[in-house]
């Protein structure tokens, strides 16, 4: 048999709302003291071995990977609560304006980068485009942070390389959050105040 591996990450504005619509069954993790816990974002959809006691799959994430289940993590982000509709997101998806990325009031408004202007201004070469931005998404993690400082070049060779020494984003979850912060930009373009609402 095949072992199937998955990542799945969906984003909701409000991820209560999906739930109240679909049967599922809360995924499990263990914490550092080993007690169980629900998982914070992951669900299953199929069928999957259930803790009635405790509200959640009886098998911690790992172990239920392990036997071919397909955890489906239903992330929260806020920044969808600002979307009015699928016109608005199409609109939103643009090319945005990278120049406004040297402007420091702007960039710290930005989801995923905000707290990292300063190692933007490490890089040798601006960020104008989505594969740039999805690498710079990367490199701020700790198994990349040795490629602060490469011409982009340098990076595209070695930032997608399995590293299990610190953690790292998969290509596909960068190209996905680059094209977020995209939208963000074009958001604050629209309203200089479409940031910071967290709940």
């Amino acid at each position: 048999m095949t072992k199937f591996n998955s990542d799945v990450d969906i984003d909701f504005g409000d991820r209560d709302l999906i739930l109240q619509h679909i049967k599922h069954t809360s995924a499990s993790m263990h914490q550092s003291s080993g007690i169980p816990r629900k998982h914070n974002s992951g669900i299953y959809v199929t069928d999957a071995p259930y803790d009635p006691i405790n509200e959640m799959c009886s098998l911690n994430y790992v172990e239920a990977e392990n036997r071919g289940y397909i955890k489906l993590d239903l992330l929260n982000v806020w920044l969808y609560k600002l979307v009015r509709d699928e016109q608005h997101l199409t609109e939103l998806l643009r090319e945005p304006d990278w120049g406004k990325l040297i402007d420091r009031q702007f960039f710290e408004k930005l989801i995923h980068i905000g707290n990292h202007y300063d190692t933007m201004f490490r890089m040798p070469e601006t960020i104008n485009s989505i594969p740039r931005l999805a690498m710079f998404l990367a490199i701020i993690r700790p198994g990349k942070v040795h490629l602060i400082g490469k011409s982009w070049a340098e990076v595209a060779q070695h930032i997608w390389e399995k590293d299990h020494t610190g953690y790292s984003f998969k290509k596909s979850h960068a190209v996905a959050y680059a094209h977020l912060v995209t939208v963000h930009m074009n958001l604050l373009v629209e309203n200089p105040n479409a940031h910071n609402i967290q709940t």
